[in-house]
């Protein structure tokens, strides 16, 4: 392995591992409290990432697109949501799916605030601790707004899919619903086209302008 190589892995491991758990148990967490105890009988209410690690998708992937020099992505084993446990299926749906999404974006705001304290420290010797921190809070910035940014798509099986069938109507809500077999094929279809990169990284970044203005970074 090259030395590029393992300076990148250890830049991206930790940030990518904390989003996507906290992804996960953010779902399952919120299940949790509106009724469902699924995820916690299984044993997925934990900061352990041992339970939540999918070979592919927490492992392979990110470390190949890090070789690759593009885009990083992952992801953990769905936490399983019986949604018939829910207090109120349809609204409590919603509430659950927007969890991800929403621990995503308080990682990356307190991942903002990170490179704000690092600002004000004013110590950037090329090689140093804090220089390390510094790359370390970009990527994590990045990488969680990119997970919510993405999982909000209003695709099935997507946060956003759920969220659109919670919020139609039951006929058009079943007509969605019916997409989600297809979904991944889907997603797969518009990344390979470019129309995901088009559409998803300009909402990345106001995204990430809006948490720096927030956090006084610009």
């Amino acid at each position: 392995m090259s030395q590029e190589f393992l300076w990148q892995l250890s830049i991206w491991a930790f940030p990518v591992l904390v989003a996507i758990v906290f992804h996960e148990v953010a779902h399952g967490w919120v299940a949790y409290r509106l009724g469902d105890p699924t995820a916690a009988n299984m044993g997925r209410l934990t900061l352990n990432p041992l339970p939540h690690i999918d070979p592919i998708g927490t492992v392979l992937l990110p470390a190949l697109l890090i070789w690759a020099g593009g885009p990083v992505f992952g992801y953990a084993k769905p936490v399983p949501v019986d949604y018939n446990n829910l207090k109120d299926p349809r609204r409590d749906m919603i509430r659950v799916a927007l969890a991800g999404p929403g621990a995503n974006l308080a990682l990356a705001l307190l991942s903002m605030l990170l490179l704000k304290l690092l600002i004000l420290s004013g110590s950037f010797t090329a090689g140093s601790m804090t220089s390390y921190l510094w790359y370390m809070g970009l990527t994590s910035v990045r990488m969680n707004v990119m997970l919510a940014v993405f999982n909000i798509l209003p695709i099935p099986p997507l946060d956003g899919g759920r969220v659109l069938v919670g919020v139609l109507p039951d006929a058009q809500a079943m007509q969605v619903a019916r997409v989600e077999p297809f979904g991944f094929i889907i997603v797969v279809a518009l990344l390979m086209t470019g129309v995901l990169t088009y559409t998803l990284v300009p909402i990345m970044e106001m995204v990430i302008w809006f948490l720096a203005v927030i956090v006084g970074v610009v």
